[in-house]
């Protein structure tokens, strides 16, 4: 007495009650959307709007923001004045991104974070 493979209604075959192709998958949509709404809740936290940025840029702006927080110089990240306005001050978070900050009372208040292309864009010309 051989057992036969059913088909189920989603269209797998196999034996027993249930798919378990689709139970496993199902397992598995809700641990992403778990880990989707743990990395969304982190935002809430954050100084400035990070949400549009890539995750690694995230991560090292999030870096950056803490050392600034505790009073870390902005020079350890390799943050520079700008030349048009002393009290912009830029720091490279990544190659294509870069983190804005104003001095203006003698303490940091990061800015945004925007792309390096749009950074070159914005700066006036002389």
């Amino acid at each position: 007495m051989s057992k036969r493979k059913k088909i189920f209604p989603c269209g797998h075959k196999g034996y027993g009650r249930v798919c378990h192709q689709c139970v496993q998958q199902e397992i598995e949509t809700e641990r992403e959307k778990k880990t989707k709404q743990d990395w969304l809740a982190t935002f809430a936290t954050d100084r400035i709007d990070l949400r549009q940025l890539p995750k690694n840029v995230v991560i090292k702006a999030r870096h950056i923001l803490q050392g600034l927080a505790e009073h870390r110089d902005y020079r350890e990240f390799h943050g520079k004045r700008l030349h048009y306005d002393r009290h912009i001050i830029s720091i490279p978070v990544t190659r294509n991104y870069r983190l804005i900050c104003c001095d203006r009372t003698g303490c940091l208040t990061p800015e945004a974070v925007i792309s390096h292309e749009d950074y070159n864009v914005a700066k006036p010309r002389h």
